[in-house]
Parts: C-alpha cells; structure tokens; sequence
C-alpha cells in the first residue's frame, strides 16, 4: 500500500522537470520511502530535493561503495600533485606487498580492480573490515586469486584498504585524513570517512531489503556460495559472515569509515564532491584539471568481471558509469554506486555532478533502478536549462 510522501527543496529554473520526476517516482513508492537527490552544473547547486518522513537536505545516509569515489578523488590528487605515479610497482611504496607474486602490480592495475587480491582465504573479523590499515596487512600476505594484471574482478570491501595503504606508505598520513584536510573541511561537505560523534545524530540507519517473491527468487538464482570469488570478495565466507545491510549501522564503521564502503553521505555532499572535483565552486579551483580527470576517467579495465560475473567497466578507482550504468552521461564520465542504491558521479562533458541516497536498501543491489531515470531528467535539463 502506498501513500501520499511530500517531496521538498527547491530547483533551479530550468530543472522543474527533474523535480516532477521525482515526485512520480516518490509517489509509487512505499510509505517508508526516504531518499535524496542533488545535482550540480559547472559549480552551481541546480537541483536539491528529499522525500520521506524524518528525512531532511543534511539527513546521513550509508553510501557503501559510493565511497571508493571520495577514495580515488584523494588518489587522483596525489597523481596529480605528483607524490603518486600511476605507472610505478605497488612495492616501490609498499615493499610487503610483493609477497605471493604481487610484486609487478602497479599502481595503475591496483586501481583497476586487476591486482586479483579481493579478500583473504580465512576473511575478516569485524574489528579488521573497519581497520583499513589492518586488513592491509593481511592483505599483503595473501597470494592472489588469479595472476595479477590478466583479469580483472571487483575488490568490494577492499580495494580502498589496498590504495589506503599506498597513500599512507607515501605520505605518512591516512586517505582518510588527507580527504577530511583537503576535500570535506574545505567545502563543508556531507560526506563523511569518518563520521564525528557530532554529526550522529544526522545519521538514518540503513533498512533491508524488501524484495517480492519474484525478486527473491531472482536473487535465489544467482550462485553466490561463501567461497566463491563473489563469496570471499563480500567476506561471506568466515565463521562469522559479514552481513553488508548492517555495515554503515554500525557505530564503528561510521566512526573509522572504511574507504572501500564507510563513507556517510547525503546527496549534498556526494554531488557537492563531484561538483569540487569537476568545477569551480565557491571561488575555489577544481580539484583536478582536465587532463587529471580523463586519464582517470578512461576505460581500465572493461569487459567480464570475474566477481561480478558479470561485464563491468573501470577506469582508475572509479567506475565508467557512461558505460555501467547511464549510457547517455558523456564519456569520461567519472563515479561510483553504492549497494543500498547511492549513485554519484561528474559528466566533464556536460557538467553534471550528480548524488542520489535512499535509505532502504533496493534491489538487487547497486545502484538503485530509479537513478536512471532521475540522472536522465538531470542530464536532459542540464542541456537545455538558461545557465
């Protein structure tokens, strides 16, 4: 049974359009629905909109992988400042990587999802999977589960603690501390790698899935046993299997906020991040030039991913959203989806910064099928809006 939810916030002229998309969206919804969706063209804030009882413009959200965006934002700057080369051995920054045959991965296979170090035989414990420096470790012993540089397969709960380590190793300080200096406190963001007590009280706890008989059966259907690539990728196969709705609700992962998956968000701060990266926002430069963002932005890795099972495209961090997800964005286009339904990316070619959160997990998992049609009515009126 559905009811009456009240969409709010404002658009800009131009973007009313997005706005009643939206809402006939919303409107066939549950009555438990809440979600967020926020866009930006060339800098500017265009589209702010939240539906849903309790939820509000600043309400948290756990955004899961649409973290590994704000990972690989904080890598991409340090390639381009310099302190990281793409093209340099793992082990130049890490010398115990190398172990178990690991040692001429670079730098640029690491973060195409390449490396084939998508979890560890035994898993991780709770207190490892949000200790992105102590899941590195074990990491680094692991032998790869294929040979590094010749497949490629997604490191979901992983892949942020591989590319952590590297920053650490170069610049003494955590991914997480170089975003929070350089990317999150400059512009006040609402995207959080570790989340400040603070700010609790904004968080909305994440909701499972609901999915009808149908779509359980699909997800039934689907080989996913705990010592699969896919099993081990999601750390299902320890004595304790990791449960990913309950992730983000966890205080902890909140607080330390795992690069691969911790982040906590509301649409703002995912669209606002991309915004930053693409454009100039509030007198401040982009984050990266142009050169930065399309070598980041070019296809890695494309074709059968090996955990997925599935075709999937990478570039450097992030994933070829054009080609994954929205085939009408522009090439280049840069992002990440989070498996609750977050979606968030920059289209360099038509401007766009875009962040959606809902608050119950969708199926099947992902980003959430609504994206498609409100990243479309966003792109659309982005060409044709008065700016």
């Amino acid at each position: 049974m559905t009811q009456e939810i009240t969409v709010q916030g404002t658009v800009a002229e131009g973007f009313e359009t997005v706005r009643d998309e939206f809402a006939a969206f919303v409107a066939g919804e549950p009555a438990d629905y809440e979600g967020q969706l926020c866009a930006y063209v060339h800098g500017r804030r265009v589209v702010d909109l939240w539906a849903g009882e309790g939820a509000g413009g600043d309400s948290l959200y756990g955004v899961f992988s649409s973290t590994k965006g704000a990972a690989h934002l904080v890598v991409a700057m340090l390639v381009q400042d310099g302190t990281l080369e793409l093209d340099r051995k793992v082990t130049y920054y890490w010398p115990e990587f190398g172990a178990e045959g690991k040692g001429t991965l670079t730098l640029r296979e690491l973060l195409a999802h390449r490396a084939g170090l998508v979890g560890t035989d035994t898993g991780f414990g709770r207190q490892e999977l949000t200790d992105d420096r102590a899941m590195a470790e074990r990491l680094a012993d692991q032998r790869p589960f294929w040979r590094p540089g010749t497949a490629f397969g997604y490191h979901a709960l992983v892949i942020g603690a591989l590319t952590g380590e590297v920053v650490r190793r170069a610049t003494g300080r955590t991914l997480q501390d170089v975003y929070e200096e350089r990317v999150r406190a400059p512009y006040a963001l609402g995207f959080f790698l570790g989340l400040p007590a603070a700010h609790e009280p904004r968080f909305r706890t994440t909701l499972p899935m609901q999915p009808t008989a149908e779509q359980q059966a699909l997800l039934d259907s689907v080989p996913s046993g705990p010592r699969t690539l896919a099993g081990i990728a999601f750390n299902r196969h320890p004595a304790e299997p990791t449960d990913l709705t309950a992730l983000p609700n966890d205080r902890l992962v909140r607080a330390k906020g795992p690069a691969s998956f911790g982040g906590v968000a509301s649409a703002r701060g995912l669209a606002g991040m991309y915004a930053a990266l693409l454009s100039e926002v509030d007198g401040k430069a982009p984050l990266l030039k142009e050169d930065t963002v399309a070598e980041f932005g070019q296809f890695h890795s494309v074709g059968y991913d090996l955990v997925a099972r599935a075709h999937k495209s990478y570039g450097l961090g992030f994933q070829a959203t054009a080609d994954t997800w929205h085939p009408f964005l522009g090439a280049g286009t840069i992002g990440h989806s989070g498996a609750a339904g977050s979606q968030a990316f920059a289209d360099p070619r038509s401007g766009v910064a875009y962040g959606y959160t809902r608050r119950r997990f969708a199926f099947p998992g992902g980003a959430a099928p609504e994206n498609d049609r409100l990243a479309r009515a966003v792109h659309e009126a982005a060409l044709n809006a008065p700016l």
